[in-house]
């Protein structure tokens, strides 16, 4: 009885499998037991054990396998003013810390960013994309992150993660002075500014971020309408063909706003044009040509991009979208995003859903 007392009361073997997929830290359970010295500890691949004796971080282990003795354990042994002859058990908590990579993990602006732009002023910016997290020092990102957390995981400190990029990201974008219309083609560029900028704050917690990446960055919706609008000027090339393409665009959506825009612009030219032709069909030379005010641009089509595998396809306008719907690759349940849209969606909650209303049912079974 006495011997199997003794037995339960001491701590033999030390390891961890992590059977999930976001555990950073996790706490070695001994329900106050005392480690024998001597002890096994085995710490894996991915692995790292971290010994904390009496509040103060002691003794790091790579991978490996390990007998718990003086000449295994410095920091404790001096600590402890342990001798060589010790042997007696000892009581100590471990953490085992995973250095695998954590994938996959999001970051994005809450709220739109202000920046200066060469060519448009002030302007608001929107970014989204991801990042992989690893930890790269066990001791410091215990001591700065997890304090006393007997398990900590990733979420726990991706939302700490996130403020830090964006705020970088906020800097960074301030002092690039790359043109907004120009981010789109260097992002890979701005990708690795901001994550050279965000380093030395990560490495503080003991924490690398080997991936970095922008997915996206987006204007707010008038000034994309704003550019659609210089885009239809610069295509038209004069006030006359503007008024032209216009009406030829609204002519193109029947039972739209368009009809109405089309018949005024119509009756506004034929106004016009009866006010300056003389009787023979010439414009008088004493006749000030009538001056006729530009009608609004038409409105901006709104596009929107696909989540597909973990990547963002897109952008894609609403006849690539009715298309998808028809073949199936665009369901209600698949992940869209839009300018001016917070976060992610489901396309059957957003106004896509019209689409999915115009697609028939199956077609009946054949007549027997």
């Amino acid at each position: 009885m006495v011997f199997g007392f003794l037995k339960g009361e001491f701590v033999d073997v030390i390891d961890w499998t992590d059977d999930t997929r976001d555990t950073m830290v996790w706490r070695f359970e001994r329900y106050n037991n005392a480690i024998k010295y001597g002890a096994k500890l085995t710490v894996r691949e991915g692995q790292a054990a971290v010994f904390v004796h009496e509040g103060q971080l002691a003794d790091v282990f790579g991978p490996g396998l390990y007998m718990l003795e003086t000449n295994n354990l410095p920091i404790m042994t001096t600590l402890q003013h342990w001798d060589h002859g010790f042997n007696s058990p000892f009581k100590s908590e471990v953490y085992f810390v995973s250095t695998t990579r954590f994938n996959d993990l999001k970051w994005g602006t809450k709220n739109p960013i202000m920046c200066r732009d060469p060519e448009f002023g002030p302007v608001r910016l929107r970014a989204f994309g991801s990042y992989s997290m690893r930890v790269s020092d066990p001791g410091v990102f215990l001591k700065e992150i997890v304090g006393t957390d007997g398990e900590f995981t990733a979420d726990e400190v991706s939302d700490q993660i996130r403020n830090i990029i964006v705020q970088e990201f906020s800097q960074s974008i301030a002092k690039s002075g790359i043109p907004v219309l120009d981010m789109a083609a260097n992002t890979g560029d701005l990708s690795k500014l901001i994550a050279g900028a965000i380093a030395p704050t990560i490495a503080g917690y003991g924490l690398t971020l080997p991936e970095f990446y922008i997915e996206n960055i987006s204007l707010p919706e008038e000034v994309e309408k704003a550019l659609d609008k210089r885009t239809s000027v610069g295509l038209a090339g004069d006030l006359n063909k503007y008024m032209q393409f216009s009406a030829a665009e609204a002519m193109g959506k029947p039972g739209s706003a368009g009809d109405a825009m089309t018949a005024g612009m119509g009756a506004a030219m034929g106004m016009a044009m009866a006010q300056n032709m003389g009787p023979w069909g010439a414009a008088p030379a004493a006749a000030a040509p009538a001056v006729a005010a530009p009608p609004p641009p038409p409105p901006a089509a709104t596009v929107w991009h696909v989540a597909e595998n973990g990547a963002t396809k897109g952008p894609f306008g609403d006849a690539d979208l009715a298309a998808m719907v028809a073949n199936g690759t665009l369901t209600r349940a698949t992940m869209v995003w839009t300018a001016g849209q917070d976060g992610w969606k489901a396309a059957g909650d957003t106004a896509l859903a019209r689409l999915f209303a115009q697609v028939p049912p199956p077609p009946p079974p054949p007549m027997g």
